[in-house]
């Protein structure tokens, strides 16, 4: 597949490396320095240009397209760019917005293509999704819902007090419908058998039923798990504040709300009748302590600055907070964070990019999460007669397969089934399965 990606920022660089192995991907942005870079770090071929004019995308190749990525920072530059495309030949085009009102009105066409878009996504919307999924599971850094909500995959940090720490993943598993699929230390991904002992600073992957999923994370971290996360407050009312707090209430809850600025305070206190808004400096450490931050099961910073997250997590951090997740604009201060005590750092480019390379996979892929930066994925795939997997035994058809392979969880018929050896998947099951990205293409054609 010809792929045409507009913008080469942190978006478009992901997703291009994401597709770089396996379609002939053409990079187009304004500026030469990206590239440059670009043109050394992938197997792609950049294109210094503006990506809204018919004559650069020519020369990108529009005619021969199958697909227009216009992932840049601007909004309307994204959606002039993908108009432009379908002026010129009729790829499918897929555009990265952050303004939610975009989002709308485009979900509202009637053939969802407004703008000459075939998919939106919304980077604002996306990210509050996303906090709003970690902070209903405790101790979580990442969760991702797979058969429709049947199947967990979450990510959990091991401290030093938990549980688990120096427990093998035999003595650790004492769930019905959980699967051990990873372990995630020192930047190196290790598939885990039954003797693998687990160490306290290890990632852990985990696939299994949601119950299950939530029995682990109290087992994991039983003095993180909060009273039902009832008490929630987000700090800043930006549009992924506002969102999380939406989406919150949704689920029945209702969350505090802190904004500074005061017709914007009084915009979000008409716009979220279930949440309490107040108008404050959220730096300011005595009123905080005066609004029992102390004692909020989860803070949520989302201010429109990385400096101004980190500040006020610490500070809820160190007032008594019992996690605390920040939304961080520039990739590589996650870490940063996360090495001072953030819990969770989430980064609305990455979750954007996992959302649009989650779309560009295998047409037979039904779902797709990214693990450490592409070093491993977990996909949903409905198997077909054609399947290695279908008609013997789990421990059988992975013998077969490549090391690096993890059948995780399966769905028959909307139901939940555990995968032990001697399941037999049948054709039309839904299964979870964990795989590093080295053998990724090997795994996939076999699936």
């Amino acid at each position: 597949m010809r792929v045409i990606i507009i913008g080469a920022g942190e978006v478009g660089s992901s997703i291009a490396s994401s597709l770089a192995d396996s379609h002939e991907v053409v990079v187009v942005d304004v500026d030469g320095e990206r590239v440059d870079a670009l043109t050394y770090s992938e197997d792609v071929l950049a294109i210094q240009g503006d990506g809204t004019s018919i004559a650069t995308l020519r020369e990108a190749g529009i005619d021969d397209a199958d697909m227009i990525i216009a992932s840049t920072d601007e909004d309307e530059t994204n959606l002039v760019a993908c108009g432009t495309a379908k002026t010129v030949d009729d790829p499918f085009t897929i555009a990265r917005v952050k303004n939610v009102d975009y989002l709308e009105t485009w979900q509202h066409a009637e053939d969802q293509r407004a703008f000459g878009v075939d998919f939106m996504v919304c980077s604002n919307l996306l990210t509050a999704q996303d906090i709003v999924r970690v902070i209903g599971l405790p101790a979580a850094r990442d969760v991702d819902p797979f058969a429709g909500g049947a199947v967990q995959m979450a990510e959990f940090e091991v401290g030093d007090e938990s549980p688990v720490a120096d427990q093998t993943v035999s003595e650790a598993d004492r769930f019905d419908s959980l699967t051990f699929a990873a372990l995630l230390r020192n930047g190196d991904v290790e598939i885990p058998r039954g003797n693998t002992r687990i160490r306290a600073g290890d990632r852990v992957v985990v696939i299994g039923s949601p119950g299950s999923v939530q029995e682990f994370a109290r087992e994991l971290a039983p003095n993180q798990t909060p009273s039902n996360n009832e008490d929630l407050v987000i700090i800043g009312g930006s549009e992924i504040g506002y969102h999380t707090a939406r989406l919150l209430e949704e689920r029945g809850l209702h969350p505090r709300l802190i904004e500074q600025d005061h017709d914007r305070a009084r915009e979000l206190a008409e716009e979220l009748p279930n949440t309490v808004v107040m108008e404050n400096d959220a730096t300011d450490a005595e009123f905080l302590a005066r609004e029992h931050v102390d004692e909020a099961d989860a803070v949520v910073a989302a201010l429109e600055s990385d400096e101004k997250n980190l500040l006020v997590s610490v500070l809820a951090k160190q007032l008594g907070a019992h996690r605390t997740v920040a939304i961080v604009e520039t990739t590589e201060y996650v870490s940063l964070f996360e090495t001072v005590g953030v819990d969770v750092g989430v980064n609305p480019r990455e979750v954007t990019a996992e959302e649009i390379t989650r779309f560009t996979r295998e047409l037979h892929t039904e779902n797709v999460a990214l693990i450490e930066n592409d070093k491993a994925e977990v996909l949903e795939v409905e198997v077909d007669g054609d399947s290695a997997l279908v008609g013997r035994p789990i421990r059988e058809a992975v013998a077969d397969m490549p090391e690096g392979f993890v059948v995780g969880a399966i769905t028959r018929n909307e139901e939940f089934v555990v995968p032990r050896g001697d399941t037999v998947i049948q054709t039309g099951d839904h299964v979870v399965v964990f795989v590093e990205g080295d053998v990724l293409e090997e795994v996939t054609s076999q699936l």
